[in-house]
């Protein structure tokens, strides 16, 4: 079992000011991740999102953050592939900059930027986003598998004559590769892909165990013909929004109104939404709020026509790890047996304080890894000790 936390870089009052603190704010949180024992720190790519994203350049906040640990990974969760985003050749080149620099640390995922605002923003055709996605993959890990000769691709959206893509990365043939996915069609096609699952929707722990049943049964159907690389990455790594103090209360609705934050703020981009309410009132009742919140959007939907769908409406479920490091345990035990991988947590949301930030990584870093690290170390123990019986 993995853990790590993701960082959109999410803000209130998004003025330039704030804007700087919070970026700064994130890169303690990492450091801090780094010191009590986190596997990695991911971070989403988008463009143009005032109040949703801020995080437009994360290969420069990850080298920084690389320069500030020594042991933790870092990861893209995601590079926005499309061609009018990144060239190919750009991503393989900062990627491998990076991983050498960090030491081999690096994990890169892909994903589409389909957001109407970034789409036109760089001038991306939205239609052609799902192909170029997977010529971007594709171009990426053939240009790293050999160090030594140079690199040309021929395919049907990019022609790219002999050159040398430097610099290589260390982890050889390169890198893991992952996706970003939500829906079931996505994780189809990471398991066709070969490539590693970023499952980043708030669906709940019924949601990640249909999905990764989804992802299984896509990976025993696949015949390789897809496979972007000679590497393949069956990891299904699934999101925590997680708030942990030892009020448990305290932790639950500030969880909730981050979660609220959250939820607007995709509404307001991906649905044409209003902007997202920025108010804290710490006399309210935020999980009540949040309910109402659904319900204002299935509303929302009936009114446009728009069918109703768990996925539709899984961001306002309010049942994550807020609460005590105890909830949190309990929490992680269920979507380990709903078969994550990886555990991404989910801290930094638009209202959030930065000490109540700090304070959850710290009590994951001190109660909720080390339960899971103790447990897997005793099963390795117990299998290690069944083996030898067994010979």
């Amino acid at each position: 079992m993995k853990f790590s936390m993701i960082f959109e870089a999410q803000m209130t009052d998004p003025t330039a000011a704030h804007e700087a603190r919070v970026l700064r704010d994130c890169v303690e949180q990492a450091v801090l991740a780094d010191t009590v024992g986190f596997d990695t720190v991911w971070a989403v790519e988008h463009h143009g999102l005032r109040w949703y994203a801020h995080m437009s350049a994360p290969e420069i906040f990850l080298t920084w953050v690389a320069a500030r640990t020594e042991r933790i990974r870092v990861g893209h969760g995601v590079v926005c592939m499309p061609f009018g985003f990144n060239h190919p050749v750009r991503v393989a080149e900062r990627a491998a900059m990076l991983d050498v620099l960090s030491g081999g640390r690096l994990d890169l995922g892909a994903g589409r930027g389909a957001t109407p605002v970034e789409t036109s923003f760089f001038g991306v055709d939205p239609e052609r986003t799902r192909h170029e996605v997977e010529e971007a993959l594709r171009v990426i890990a053939a240009a790293w598998q050999d160090p030594e000769s140079d690199f040309e691709y021929h395919g049907p959206l990019l022609d790219i004559d002999p050159h040398h893509l430097l610099p290589r990365p260390v982890q050889r043939p390169h890198p893991p590769l992952f996706m970003a996915c939500t829906r079931k069609d996505t994780l189809k096609l990471a398991a066709d892909y070969g490539i590693g699952a970023l499952v980043l929707g708030f669906a709940g722990i019924e949601e990640i165990a249909a999905l990764r049943r989804t992802y299984d049964a896509a990976i025993a159907a696949r015949t390789g013909e897809r496979f972007v690389s000679t590497v393949v990455n069956d990891h299904f790594a699934a999101l925590c929004p997680t708030i942990v103090l030892d009020d448990r209360e305290r932790a639950r609705q500030i969880g909730a109104r981050g979660q609220r934050f959250f939820a607007q703020s995709i509404k307001h981009y991906y649905g044409a939404g209003p902007v997202p309410d920025e108010a804290v009132d710490p006399e309210a009742d935020e999980i009540a709020r949040l309910g109402q919140a659904a319900e204002e959007h299935v509303a929302y939907l009936h009114e446009a026509r728009i069918p109703v769908t768990s996925g539709s409406t899984a961001i306002f479920h309010a049942a994550h790890a807020y609460g005590t490091a105890d909830d949190a345990i309990a929490y992680v035990r269920r979507l380990r047996a709903a078969g994550a991988d990886e555990i991404l947590c989910l801290i930094q949301m638009g209202t959030v304080p930065q000490e109540v930030c700090l304070e959850t990584i710290r009590q994951w870093g001190e109660h909720v890894i080390p339960h899971f690290r103790e447990q897997d170390a005793m099963e390795m123990t117990k299998r290690s000790e069944e083996s030898k019986w067994s010979i």
